[in-house]
């Protein structure tokens, strides 16, 4: 048997023994990889077992990209994003995107995390953001941020506006230009003036949704019989609620139809309520005015009472009352 031969028959082996590979996929990738000695590869596999990745991962990695088993680990791999990010985290990232693997540290890797980190304001915010989103990581950063920055400017929303919106990872690495395009251009036919800062709330808000799971969203509200006029509208007022659960949509629309008796549509004019948390805000609020309003001690100031700070609603619906009624402070804690 040749030398060549001996080469392709222990690297064959190699990636069914060692790494995992069924017999076919390793002779497909024996195609792209020469292995000559255990040395190398085994190194690389190390590197993945030290934070604890299993042999199952370890796999996928080498199933989607093979030559990763010839890298250097702790001159190519580590280094290229070893700012501010444990081992852990590396690996993470490389599992994820293997094509970092080939991508060049000076020409890509570091550019994008050093424009990243410029308008992500911390390196901490900068890993976070490669660790949700790997794949953008050798893409052209400044490219996706101006791009989506002169969109926003084209249709006249403020600089200072279109920075603070563009520090939202998900919308800048996962929201393609064109997608990003229609995106703004739908905010813009709902109402939303570009130069107020509700502009790129609602652009942020959508541009995070697929369009079936903003129509699922738009359904849970029809549900309490709302017209899609009607959630639009509300939308409007706080674009958050196209991004809340199920479950917290219905928790809080059962509670405030149900259990307080108030029109579904009064929570269309009032839609941050649903925000809040049912637990820690509503339903302790709402124990302390129902309780107010049986003994004739307040008539108005409900949407208020809901909205004040912890401090001030203290200060307005419980303290002034104690005398009236005792319990008042437990019944709120």
């Amino acid at each position: 048997m040749s030398s060549k031969a001996n080469q392709h028959s222990f690297t064959v082996s190699y990636l069914v023994n060692s790494c995992g590979l069924p017999p076919k996929t390793a002779l497909s990738a024996s195609k792209l990889v020469h292995l000559e000695t255990p040395d190398k590869p085994n190194s690389v596999i190390d590197f993945f077992k030290k934070p604890g990745f299993s042999q199952t991962q370890i796999t996928s990695i080498i199933r989607s990209y093979p030559r990763v088993l010839l890298s250097k680990t702790h001159k190519t791999m580590l280094p290229k994003i070893s700012k501010g990010a444990s081992l852990l985290d590396v690996s993470r990232i490389f599992v994820k995107n293997p094509k970092l693997f080939r991508s060049s540290l000076k020409k890509k890797i570091v550019p994008c995390f050093n424009f990243s980190n410029i308008f992500l304001k911390s390196e901490e915010k900068t890993i976070l953001a490669i660790k949700r989103f790997p794949f953008t990581l050798p893409s052209d950063a400044e490219a996706l941020v101006t791009s989506k920055i002169d969109i926003l400017r084209e249709i006249g929303v403020p600089l200072s506006n279109a920075a603070a919106f563009l520090r939202t990872p998900r919308v800048v690495f996962s929201c393609s230009t064109d997608r990003f395009n229609e995106v703004v251009k739908e905010v813009k036919s709902m109402g939303f003036n570009p130069l107020s800062p509700m502009f790129v709330v609602a652009t942020r808000a959508i541009a995070e949704l697929s369009k079936p799971t903003l129509e699922k969203e738009i359904d849970i509200y029809k549900r309490w019989g709302w017209s899609k006029e009607d959630v639009l509208v509300a939308f409007g007022k706080h674009p958050t609620i196209l991004k809340l659960s199920e479950m917290k949509i219905t928790s809080g629309m059962d509670f405030f139809v149900n259990k307080m008796g108030l029109e579904s549509l009064f929570i269309a004019k009032y839609p941050y309520l649903l925000g809040y948390s049912l637990e820690k805000r509503i339903l302790p609020r709402c124990s302390v005015i129902q309780i107010l309003f049986s003994k004739g001690l307040m008539s108005s100031n409900f949407v208020k009472s809901l909205v004040v700070s912890e401090e001030m609603f203290l200060e307005r619906f419980v303290t002034p009352y104690e005398d009236q009624v005792p319990h008042l402070l437990k019944l709120y804690q």
